[in-house]
C-alpha cells in the first residue's frame, strides 16, 4: 500500500453510547486501516450497522448479555480468525480475538484484547491473574504464528510508574499491583533490565513507551469522576503491543485525546499507530 497500515484501538464504554457522543464523527476523517474495540456491549447487528458497509467485522461478544465483548473492523476481510482463548474451564468470550489480514501480500496478525478489570483480594482478581496466564502462555505461539503480530487493547495493567500520575495511592488497587505488573516484566522486560523494550521477557514491544520515551503518560485513560480529565490524572493502560519486526516499521504513534471533557465518547482515548509495512 501506498501509505503506512494505520490501526487503532480503543475501548468504547458501549459502542452505541460512543456513538450518540460522537465516536462516528472521530472515526470517519481518521483513515483507519484496521480499527480495534473493546467493551462493544451490543449485539454484532448494531456493530455492523453503526460501522457501515464499508468495514469487514469480527465481534467475540461476552458469555453475559451487555459486557465485554471485542471487535476487529477492517477495510478488507480478514483471512482467518481465532477466538479460543486459554483452557477449557475458562471463559474468555469477549475478550480475546485474533484475526490475519493480508496486507499487499504481507499477512499482519492483529488481536483485540481486554482484559479484565480485576479488584484486589477478590475473585475478580483470580480471573484476571487466569487471562494474564492465558495472556503469557499465547503471546509465544503468536510471535512464532506470525512475526509481525500485533496486541492492542485494554490492558487493564500500568507496567511502570510512568503509566499512572498518581501511581504512589495505587500500589495496593488493581491495575498496578506488584503481581499484574510482573507479568510485563516477562513480556516486555523489567525497567532497568538490559534489553528492555528490546528484546528482554518475551521480546514483545511497547511501542507507546519506545515512541513516548521516558516521560510520564500519554495517558489513555480517566476517571469520569471529579476533575481526573481536566487535571490529566490519568492512566496508560491501553497498548500496542507488537513482535520486533512489526515494532521496527511503526513510524507514528497517537493517543487522541478529547480536546474536552464534554467532547469525549468514552473514558478512554484511541490509540492510533502506523506501521510502514
Amino acid at each position: 500500500m501506498s501509505r503506512p497500515l494505520r490501526i487503532a484501538t480503543v475501548n468504547v464504554n458501549g459502542v452505541r453510547a460512543a456513538y450518540r457522543k460522537g465516536m462516528g464523527e472521530w472515526l470517519a476523517p481518521r483513515g483507519v486501516d484496521i480499527l480495534a474495540l473493546q467493551e462493544v456491549r451490543a449485539e454484532t447487528d448494531d456493530l455492523t450497522a453503526l460501522l457501515g458497509p464499508e468495514w469487514d467485522v469480527l465481534h467475540d461478544p461476552a458469555t453475559a448479555k451487555g459486557r465485554a465483548g471485542v471487535a476487529l473492523a477492517s477495510r478488507r476481510k480478514a483471512e482467518i480468525h481465532r477466538v479460543t482463548f486459554g483452557p477449557d474451564d475458562f471463559d474468555s468470550a469477549g475478550r480475546w480475538l485474533e484475526a490475519d489480514y493480508d496486507v499487499d501480500g504481507t499477512i499482519v496478525t492483529v488481536v483485540s484484547t481486554y482484559v479484565n478489570s480485576g479488584e484486589a483480594d477478590t475473585p475478580k482478581q483470580v480471573e484476571k491473574y487466569k487471562f494474564l496466564d492465558a495472556m503469557a502462555e499465547r503471546l509465544p505461539k503468536l510471535a512464532e504464528h506470525n512475526p509481525l503480530s500485533l496486541v492492542v487493547g485494554d490492558l487493564n495493567v500500568g507496567h511502570r510508574t510512568l503509566d499512572i500520575k498518581n501511581w504512589k495511592g495505587n500500589v495496593k488497587r488493581a491495575g498496578f499491583l506488584p503481581a499484574e505488573r510482573a507479568y510485563f516484566d516477562r513480556f516486555l522486560g523489567a525497567e532497568g533490565e538490559e534489553g528492555y523494550n528490546a528484546g528482554a521477557g518475551f521480546g514483545w514491544v511497547d511501542v507507546g513507551r519506545r515512541f513516548a520515551g521516558e516521560v510520564p503518560g500519554p495517558y489513555t485513560w480517566w476517571s469520569q469522576r471529579g476533575q481526573a480529565f481536566d487535571t490529566d490524572t490519568g492512566w496508560r493502560i491501553d497498548y500496542h503491543l507488537a513482535t520486533p519486526a512489526l515494532a521496527d516499521t511503526a513510524v507514528s504513534y497517537t493517543v487522541d485525546r478529547a480536546a474536552a471533557y464534554d467532547e469525549r465518547w468514552s473514558d478512554h482515548a484511541p490509540v492510533v499507530v502506523d506501521y510502514s509495512l
